[in-house]
């Protein structure tokens, strides 16, 4: 078995620090078996350079090494890359295709950004991974193929599985190994060490003079946060290789090219949604209309009652908890203001009037009222319609909930979930 320092040597991974050496030696162990590996870090870490390794120690050395970039292949086509297609499969498929796990039989096929794969396409590797199984796209004949897969991401799976945007139990399958690359901000020592290799690598591609930082300057380097690591700080070094006619780089001249780091402070972010709260103007101003309509509605319902009964008193008793919805409490208006009687001022009407008595036999004047019932129906239909669904979602299809932030009985909603079939 080889040793850390010599992997380093053979596959030009320039670096001392302790995790980079574990993550390398959990290589070089598990190398020699067929076992599935997931190597995981941020952006930029050189997650790349572990299944080439990988695959020069294991017995699979001298079949194919393919590596797939998961996030760059379209979600229509990934399925036809990975696992081949027939003729006539799809429109534009002239002829039969080999995929990737078909080409790359008793080798090994890197798969990089894995957490990008379609759901689809998941289901598909799943079952690679447990009998060795395929169909190519448009076909029913089941193929076999003997690969060893390696994947690489950045996405936190963990999440990902939470949000249902990856399969858990393939996440298990590919994880039997779980390989972690640290990000280049907890490799202190290494990052001079990397600078110094990129300045020489471009000093000899560009012809020139090898750039060398002042004391100020290293500190610097050290003290910036990298986010895009290894690959953010070969590209500084390209710059300041490119582009400075002075080959030794002061702290000013470094900071220069560094992006600015106000980003990286931390800040408190409030990421819990109120239970009523609203995403947009917009949604606020339909529910005040929703409201609106409610109380409407409300009281067209309680004037039907006065002129179909003529008793005040009466009508007052039936419809207590209705009055109580359109008028709020009596005692909290007293006391809000003194003047006000226990009595709403509506319900102080006469018990008979002649002119009620008319008003009900008066076909015109209710075609009126329907009318403009009918009107605010269409207007506001869709929109009631969608608050009532946004309700329900936002509290797991808890009616009472709902009915309260909609401002409505839990009556009247379960009222209106029977009349749009909800």
């Amino acid at each position: 078995m080889e040793s850390v320092q010599a992997i380093k040597q053979r596959f030009g991974i320039i670096g001392n620090s302790a995790s980079l050496n574990r993550a390398i030696e959990k290589a070089i162990q598990v190398a020699p078996t067929d076992i599935s590996v997931l190597v995981t870090g941020e952006s930029g870490v050189g997650k790349e350079s572990i299944p080439k390794i990988i695959h020069q120690l294991s017995h699979r050395k001298h079949n194919k090494y393919i590596a797939v970039n998961c996030g760059a292949i379209p979600e229509g086509t990934i399925d036809s890359e990975l696992f081949g297609h027939e003729k006539g499969a799809f429109t534009g498929a002239t002829q039969t295709r080999e995929g990737y796990f078909e080409v790359a039989d008793g080798g090994t096929i890197f798969l990089d950004e894995v957490g990008e794969l379609p759901l689809t396409t998941q289901v598909r590797l799943l079952r690679v991974l447990e009998n060795g199984e395929f169909l190519k796209v448009g076909s029913s004949k089941v193929q076999k193929t003997n690969v060893r897969i390696v994947a690489a991401t950045n996405v936190n799976m963990f999440e990902a599985i939470q949000k249902e945007k990856f399969r858990e139990d393939l996440f298990y399958r590919l994880s039997t190994v779980d390989i972690n690359l640290p990000p280049l901000r907890e490799r202190q020592e290494d990052i001079h060490l990397l600078f110094r290799k990129f300045a020489s690598d471009f000093a000899l591609k560009y012809k020139m003079p090898t750039i060398k930082l002042t004391d100020n300057a290293v500190q610097s380097l050290l003290k910036h946060r990298w986010g895009g690591n290894i690959r953010q700080l070969r590209n500084i070094a390209e710059q300041l290789s490119v582009l400075e006619q002075n080959r030794t780089i002061n702290s000013e001249t470094l900071r220069s090219y560094l992006p600015a780091s106000n980003g990286n402070l931390p800040a408190v972010i409030k990421t819990a949604k109120s239970e009523s709260d609203f995403s947009s103007e917009r949604e606020i101003l339909y529910k005040v209309l929703f409201d609106m309509k409610s109380d409407l509605n409300d009281l067209k319902k309680l004037t039907l009652e006065l002129m179909k009964n003529g008793n005040v008193k009466d009508v007052e008793k039936n419809n207590e908890s209705l009055i109580q919805k359109i008028y709020g409490n009596a005692d909290e208006d007293d006391a809000e203001y003194e003047e006000t009687t226990n009595e709403p001022e509506l319900l102080s009407i006469p018990e008979h009037n002649s002119s009620l008595t008319e008003l009900t036999n008066s076909t015109d004047k209710y075609h009126f009222a329907e009318e403009i019932e009918e009107e605010e129906t269409l207007s506001l239909h869709d929109k009631e319609l969608e608050l009532i669904k946004k309700s329900l979602e936002r509290h797991s299809g808890k009616r009472k909930l709902a009915a309260a932030e909609l401002g409505i009985s839990e009556r009247t909603l379960y009222r209106k979930i029977k009349q749009y079939n909800l």
